[in-house]
């Protein structure tokens, strides 16, 4: 599938364009849980969140021919503020579609890292029907922000670093939306460590990861309630083969588990994270005998919450 040096090439093609963050412990944390947790902080990542590093190697794998007639996605979240970033820093055109219904500060966001929004009704299909007319009128290349092969190898550095930082681990864990950052760490953990396992958080009211590991399909959510609302989003066909090959389990956790330990994380590290990052604790908190005596990293997606909505 990919060797490892392709994620180190994949590392130093995006090294000026990211931050290495760094890895934060907790004895608190560590204590009531029973293991050893190494947090790699993404929330510190440039815009706030792993996904600046996927969006920026899609960008600079680009020829130049593309880079000039610029990228187009479409994303409520945190990928429409990193491709923005990515695409300004390489001095690239950036559209991105965005919901009418998203948060005027994301938009805000977005427009101030340099993209182009076009607002669209809030359905996958009027999305794409929007991204598809941008495509149609200027040329530029569709990036998807969680099932596209570049993307997926960019947030596999995000472990990469991390295992390069602790390499004894025995398990790295991380939250489960669209796929794409479980899927790149999965990569990194099985080239670079033969016993260490990657293992998913996800949600039980958006359980579609956790089902489709079970039945070897991509399984859809019939509901989307779930404070992690950078979790909603399905696995895709570019991802889910990787995550079903090297993915050992999925570990859902309810609602008031990923609101005590967004907490937990606020009150005893004195770090700003999204609902989505915490879920990752959350697992680790709800199966403590799994992971008793063992060394864990979780990989802390991003920071980037709404002040006015803080769900504690």
């Amino acid at each position: 599938m990919i060797s490892n040096i392709d994620l180190q090439e994949v590392h130093e093609r995006i090294s000026s364009y990211i931050h290495r963050t760094p890895i934060m412990t907790s004895q608190y944390l560590n204590g009531i849980s029973g293991a050893e947790i190494y947090f790699k902080c993404e929330n510190f990542q440039r815009m706030g969140a792993f996904k600046m590093r996927g969006a920026a190697n899609a960008v600079l794998n680009l020829s130049e021919e593309k880079r000039q007639k610029g990228v187009v996605t479409h994303s409520s979240g945190n990928f429409a503020q990193a491709l923005s970033l990515a695409a300004k820093s390489a001095g690239v055109p950036a559209y991105i579609v965005m919901p009418s219904s998203a948060p005027e500060v994301k938009k805000e966001a977005v427009r101030g890292y340099g993209g182009e929004v076009t607002e669209c009704p809030p359905t996958l299909e009027e999305r794409e029907k929007a991204a598809q007319k941008i495509i149609d009128k200027t040329g530029a290349t569709f990036i998807h922000p969680s099932n596209d092969l570049d993307v997926i190898y960019g947030q596999g550095t995000a472990a990469l670093e991390l295992m390069q930082d602790q390499p004894e681990l025995d398990f790295v864990i991380t939250p489960v939306g669209g796929g794409g950052l479980i899927a790149g760490t999965a990569l990194a953990v099985h080239h670079a460590s033969e016993n260490c396992k990657t293992i998913g958080a996800e949600p039980f009211a958006v359980d579609d990861a956790y089902r489709s590991l079970q039945s070897g399909k991509i399984e859809m959510n019939e509901t989307a309630n779930s404070v992690a609302d950078g979790l909603k989003t399905m696995l895709g066909d570019k991802n889910f083969p990787i995550i079903l090959k090297y993915v050992s389990e999925i570990i859902r956790v309810k609602e008031p588990e990923i609101i005590a330990a967004m907490k937990l994380i606020w009150e005893r590290m004195k770090i700003v994270v999204e609902p989505s990052s915490a879920v990752a604790l959350a697992a680790v908190l709800r199966e403590k005998e799994k992971f008793k005596g063992k060394k864990l990293g979780i990989i802390i997606s991003g920071g980037n919450v709404d002040l006015q909505k803080l769900p504690f």
